[in-house]
């Protein structure tokens, strides 16, 4: 029992601390906390110019992750850091400063504001509902400007969680220009992220251009294999023994974008191709709203036609 109390105060202490840092104090210093993330041609010295720059300004750095490519020969970097709010432009100047002698691509990102992500879906509701859901809890911390949908299906459910549903039907003969209204509903609404929440549409190239980097998919397969449609039938008919889901970045190439997170889930031959998407209704949900918390949390980093993601 007292055993329990110790860790229920451990863990009160820790909720404390950052919720102290989200409210702006630490220590007696007026603080935001930033996810610094960068990304450049590995070489010496990174680390110690970043280190450096965030000492230097007075920023404490409460969580570190790297990763050197060999085969890329690139480095990437992900930091918690706790920064004085009167410090904030002039240390990211001075990061830009860093980012431009080692050809960096740096981002800075302030936790105090949610992402906006907008999502789309079509007529298999599985993964709105898990991501409504999570929404609704905090365990995602974003927020929701609008969904849309090319169907009517949804409207109540959305509706009832006091959110705006955008109803875009599409046709061969409406797409492009929906297509064009969707990127300007991306616009107005300052969407960070688009999630295809099983939106049966294949956007056009330039939609994905327009996107890139910030539009995630989830494809009910483990991919490579099975792309395309009905791959849950194209691997019952294969007499497969796993199935899975990926999430990955929209690309023109179909299904065959930057992958960010997977899961399998073993089967077997008494089960029907039906069992199979009931399956993998499940696993879908949890690898979309991984990808999409990886996402938020400012953990994938693009390395060619791969991810780096810092768990």
């Amino acid at each position: 029992m007292l055993r329990g109390l110790s860790w229920q105060r451990r863990r009160q202490a820790a909720r404390d601390r950052r919720a102290c840092r989200s409210h702006g104090t630490t220590g007696g210093t007026t603080v935001a906390t930033h996810v610094l993330t960068l990304s450049c041609p590995d070489t010496v010295g990174i680390v110690a110019a970043v280190s450096g720059t965030l000492a230097g300004h007075g920023a404490n750095i409460v969580d570190s992750a790297q990763f050197g490519d060999p085969d890329s020969n690139h480095f990437f970097l992900r930091q918690t850091i706790d920064v004085p709010r009167d410090a904030r432009v002039a240390l990211t100047e001075a990061l830009l400063e860093v980012g431009r002698r080692f050809a960096m691509d740096l981002k800075l990102h302030d936790l105090t504001r949610k992402p906006r992500v907008m999502i789309l879906v079509s007529r298999f509701g599985h993964c709105l509902n898990d991501l409504l859901y999570r929404y609704r809890t905090g365990a995602l911390g974003m927020e929701i400007p609008a969904i849309v949908s090319n169907h009517e299906d949804f409207r109540s459910l959305v509706e009832w969680h006091g959110l705006p549903f955008i109803h875009l039907p599409v046709t061969s003969a409406t797409k492009e220009a929906q297509e064009a209204r969707l990127l300007e509903l991306v616009s107005r609404e300052r969407a960070d992220l688009v999630v295809l929440a099983r939106y049966m549409q294949v956007l056009s190239p330039a939609l994905c251009a327009a996107l890139a980097g910030r539009c995630i998919n989830i494809h009910h397969s483990f991919l490579p294999s099975f792309k395309g449609a009905k791959p849950y039938h194209q691997a019952f008919a294969r007499g497969v023994k796993l199935i899975g889901a990926t999430a990955h970045y929209v690309t023109t190439d179909l299904d065959e974008g930057p992958i960010i997170e997977q899961e399998v889930q073993r089967v077997d031959h008494t089960q029907t191709a039906e069992d199979l998407v009931a399956v993998g209704r499940d696993i879908e949900n949890i690898v979309l709203a991984r990808a999409v918390r990886y996402h938020l949390e400012h953990r994938v980093l693009l390395n060619g036609h791969k991810t780096v993601v810092f768990r």
